[in-house]
């Protein structure tokens, strides 16, 4: 294939100059206007992974719980889970290659993977309600089709349900119709059918409130409500008719801060959550009687889930093992309850929604929930026809507990975390066992834990091992935490480099706010003493130390990167 066209379309599209960018777990992001040519030759790239998988490949356009003013792009592979880690060194290389280099750099990648340039491409577009969105995803078309790939913009779109498309339209509608509709009448389906078990003594439905971060989920719940109508009743908020996208709103905004967002007014008791800007994330939370204000993270979201799964296949019979992927940032009390309380496995992996995923690929039933909210279940197909089996060949109430593991099967969005697919499984989850928010919330008792960050002169000098819970490096680092960690109960720290700037990340727990706060403080020292930090030393003064986290009595937002 002759590149020479394609270079003479990307001169349309410059890059910035001296500007570098990163192909992550969250694509690209970045401010808007910085974007153009990375849109250009991500729609370029989508082709070539398309041609290599022989599959349509997916391109949102998002940048998630970042300000307004930003934006990104991210690829979605075949199945609806994110782009091949291999693939990731391509966008990285494609995106910061000099304009005379754009051909070469195409070559490149042809040849490593040895692509069929002669295989045709389809990739399929969606964005979020950004302003700078609709423009960049034209851009994203000029690349895709000067390389003569075949396209379908849906236009507005939550980041999960493009996954949801990208899927449904590779496994040829086994996993469900690649519509719009198609994504609202299975999930309230499968709603309905498994609140269909809800005792008649249960309050239900009950009013959820809603925080829509004023972005595209907001615009798809209101158009959920058309097919779930009496059976689910929540109220939206920061809608987008007024408010500005991810502005003391939203999951994020709510969990770093551990406070409502701005234009909700919150009753006692009352059960509300928070989406973020593109939809892929959830947290709950409640004021109490007190005015106490209490967060369900995604620590309380995986427990729940878990739980209730574990409750179901021993009711059907159906002997399949359930695991619990977390980082080290998830709390210590979540872990001690599923694995001492409910017997459950757990496993810890780097920080990363993708090595949860990955790790979670492992087990007929993997539940992972990042702290921030971001997480789905993973099923098997092993464990989905053990289910189908005993639907079949169980007693009455073994196939009607199977039958409702289906239903949770298809109400759940294996490809990716889904903010509404987990919002409306939670509801039904609390319906089914009767549970009020207080009640889930009283599972278990988060441990206190403070969060900070040390700024170094090369973060490189900090190495890690176990799930970044150990320092590899510098030498005895690892040595003095443990030390620290030893002065306190119920008590545990660890470091890790940030994967953007030269600060180190402090994690700490303990039995009580004020020995979480100065654990955190004395490995912070620890770290700035041995890592090579800079500027102003750690202060013992938590709530003014690096202005990283909101200071509360009980609990400390934890900040991800």
């Amino acid at each position: 294939m002759d590149f020479s066209e394609v270079s003479k379309k990307s001169a349309l599209h410059p890059k910035p100059a001296e500007l570098v960018l990163q192909y992550g777990t969250s694509g690209f992001r970045t401010k808007a206007q910085d974007l153009d040519h990375v849109m250009f030759r991500m729609g370029l790239l989508a082709v070539f992974r398309s041609k290599c998988t022989k599959s349509t490949i997916g391109i949102m356009v998002t940048a998630s719980h970042n300000p307004e003013e930003d934006n990104g792009v991210k690829l979605v592979d075949p199945l609806g889970e994110m782009l091949a880690a291999t693939w990731e060194e391509h966008a990285t290389n494609l995106a910061n290659a000099e304009e005379q280099c754009i051909s070469s750099a195409l070559e490149n990648i042809a040849k490593k993977e040895a692509i069929d340039l002669q295989q045709e491409a389809f990739v399929v577009v969606g964005r979020d309600t950004r302003q700078s969105s609709e423009k960049l995803v034209q851009t994203v078309i000029d690349g895709v089709t000067i390389l003569g790939g075949k396209y379908h913009d849906y236009g507005l779109l939550t980041t999960p349900q493009l996954h949801y498309m990208v899927c449904c339209r590779n496994t040829l509608g086994q996993y469900g119709t690649a519509t719009e509709e198609g994504y609202y009448k299975k999930l309230a389906q499968a709603f309905m059918n498994l609140i269909k078990e809800v005792s008649s003594s249960t309050h239900f439905p009950r009013c959820l409130i809603v925080d829509g971060a004023n972005g595209i989920g907001a615009l798809k719940l209101k158009e959920l409500q058309h097919y779930i109508q009496k059976e689910f009743l929540f109220s939206i908020f920061n809608d987008g008719t007024s408010g500005k996208l991810n502005y003391l709103c939203g999951a994020d905004f709510v969990k770093v801060q551990q406070k409502p967002p701005q234009g909700i007014q919150m009753k006692p008791n009352e059960m509300c959550c928070s989406f973020d800007g593109d939809a892929d994330r959830i947290v709950f939370y409640y004021n109490d009687s007190n005015g106490h204000f209490h967060l369900l993270d995604g620590d309380k979201i995986a427990t729940l889930i878990s739980t209730f799964i574990k409750e179901l296949l021993i009711k059907a019979n159906v002997d399949l093992p359930v695991a619990v992927i977390q980082t080290a940032y998830a709390n210590g009390s979540s872990t001690h309850y599923l694995e001492d309380i409910m017997k459950v496995p757990v496993h810890c992996v780097k920080t990363g929604v993708k090595h949860l995923h990955h790790k979670a690929l492992e087990s007929d039933i993997g539940v992972y929930f990042e702290a921030n909210g971001h997480g789905t279940v993973l099923f098997s197909k092993t464990a989905e026809e053990k289910i189908r089996s005993q639907l079949k060949n169980g007693s009455k109430e073994e196939k009607k507990a199977a039958a409702m593991l289906q239903y949770t099967i298809d109400l759940i969005n294996q490809t990716v975390g889904d903010a509404i697919s987990d919002m409306l499984a939670i509801e039904a989850i609390l319906a089914i066992k009767g549970l009020s928010v207080q009640e889930w919330d009283a599972i278990y008792t988060d441990l206190p834990s403070r969060q900070l960050k040390v700024k170094v002169a090369d973060r490189c000098v900090i190495t890690t091992t176990d799930a970044e819970r150990n320092a590899v490096t510098p030498p005895g680092l690892q040595v003095q935490i443990d030390n620290l960690v030893k002065k306190y109960r119920f008590s545990r720290a660890f470091v890790r480099p940030s994967g953007t700037e030269d600060i180190v990340r402090v994690y700490a727990e303990a039995d009580t706010q004020e020995n979480a706060d100065t654990l955190a403080y004395e490995v912070s020292l620890a770290v700035y003493q041995m890592a090579g930090g800079i500027g102003e030393k750690p202060n013992p003064h938590i709530e003014n130390m690096f202005n990283v986290t909101a200071f509360t009595k009980e609990k400390t937002a934890i900040v991800y990167p």
